[in-house]
């Protein structure tokens, strides 16, 4: 399935007292992932949404590894592991070179703007 590789280098803003990434951001990581591989095969998140579809989390499992810190570089990878009529399933993997920092799934549902379910829009390549 999809695959997308996003570099984020770790403002300090992000950071607790100790200048460790904040266990919240991750979540932040998670979505700036998810909106550019749609950017990546050809999809604006701002027009899925001015369409009237909304990508929301209806589910998200964290799993943290080791820490970052403050001007580490990361590599969030997510995938795509699975389609149905109106969610999708995610992977997530954090690394700081090769050191595992943060794993996780979610899954995203689509909905209208009544906050019903509705069909997802069509995702496919359009590069």
């Amino acid at each position: 399935m999809l695959s997308h590789q996003l570099q984020i280098r770790v403002a300090y803003q992000e950071t607790d007292g100790q200048r460790r990434v904040h266990h919240a951001n991750y979540l932040n990581y998670f979505e700036r992932g998810r909106v550019e591989m749609l950017r990546s095969i050809g999809h604006d998140y701002k027009a899925i949404e001015d369409s009237g579809k909304m990508l929301v989390v209806a589910e998200m499992n964290v799993r943290y590894h080791a820490a970052a810190d403050f001007d580490d570089l990361l590599t969030v990878t997510t995938e795509v592991t699975e389609v149905r009529k109106v969610r999708m399933r995610h992977r997530y993997l954090i690394h700081r070179g090769d050191t595992l920092i943060v794993e996780a799934d979610s899954l995203i549902a689509c909905i209208d703007r009544t906050g019903r379910p509705t069909r997802l829009p069509d995702l496919s390549s359009q590069n």
